[in-house]
């Protein structure tokens, strides 16, 4: 037999274990859309957790909990009266079709760009005519996403910098305006021109192929890693974080920098970041 058909099996395993859960289980019986809602999330970062560290059994372990998820959703659907699992990937199946007119039509293209202005104007031609570019972007999605998937859409309609390098500009132009406020000692609009910051530079994230979010959090982990060394240090020396200088505590930093395995010899950033600890990374 081969995988596919086992996945078919295994499938429809999974569609009769949850018959049985809402039949007979006391937890699964009461759940609904909303009390699962959260649930989903959390194991949606943790799928992403696995992935960034890219552990390949973690992946597989999540999908399956998503798998669930998806299943449960369905089961819901299907007790309300709303919709089935068929329906949902009938659904699927029908859209994949159509938005692959490259694929499974006789349209041409010249690459992932022209594929992804496509998909944006199938998507309105869907809506008769008429969609919100920005509106299947979701709102409680989390913000560094948001707003990368909020330039990428608008970029499917040709609102975009015609050359990477434009982005700088701008981003020393927020920059500025936010020195400004600062000066000026204004919190509502120092945050934001500190907004208008952080969008600039995601933006510039993009520009370069880079995922912003995927970024920050190498970031995040490199410096939990920092201190944490740093933190052990003292410890060990005796001496408390509390009684020390920062000039101190970064002599200590950039010992706990030199134990980073170097940069690829081909990584040039577009900003090279200044040293030490006072520039936290």
């Amino acid at each position: 037999m081969d995988d596919k058909k086992r996945s078919v099996e295994e499938f429809e395993k999974l569609l009769t274990i949850m018959d049985k859960l809402r039949a007979v289980c006391p937890w699964d019986m009461k759940q609904t859309y909303e009390s699962l809602r959260k649930l989903t999330i959390e194991e949606t970062y943790e799928l992403a957790d696995a992935i960034f560290s890219k552990n390949d059994d973690g992946i597989r372990n999540e999908l399956g909990d998503i798998m669930l998820h998806l299943v449960f959703y369905a089961k819901i659907g299907s007790e309300k009266g709303s919709f089935t699992m068929t329906d949902v990937l009938k659904g699927i199946n029908e859209k994949l079709v159509y938005r692959h007119p490259h694929v499974f039509g006789d349209v041409s293209v010249s690459g992932a760009s022209e594929v992804e202005e496509n998909w944006e104007k199938l998507k309105i031609r869907e809506n008769n005519g008429y969609k919100p570019v920005l509106s299947g972007v979701p709102s409680s999605m989390p913000a560094i996403v948001k707003a990368n998937r909020i330039q990428e859409k608008v970029r499917g309609v040709g609102f975009d910098w015609e050359k990477p390098e434009q982005i700088w500009d701008k981003v020393i132009e927020e920059i500025n305006e936010l020195k400004n406020e600062i000066r000026d000692q204004d919190a509502k609009r120092i945050e934001s021109e500190l907004g208008d910051v952080m969008f600039s530079i995601i933006n510039a994230s993009r520009l370069y192929g880079i995922d912003p979010e995927a970024a920050l959090e190498k970031t995040n982990r490199k410096f939990i890693k920092r201190f944490n060394y740093l933190e052990k240090e003292t410890l060990t020396k005796g001496i408390s974080l509390h009684d020390m200088s920062l000039d101190e505590m970064n002599v200590i930093w950039e010992e706990a920098k030199k134990l980073d395995p170097p940069a690829p010899l081909n990584h040039q950033p577009p900003i090279p970041p200044k040293g030490g600890l006072k520039s936290n990374t």
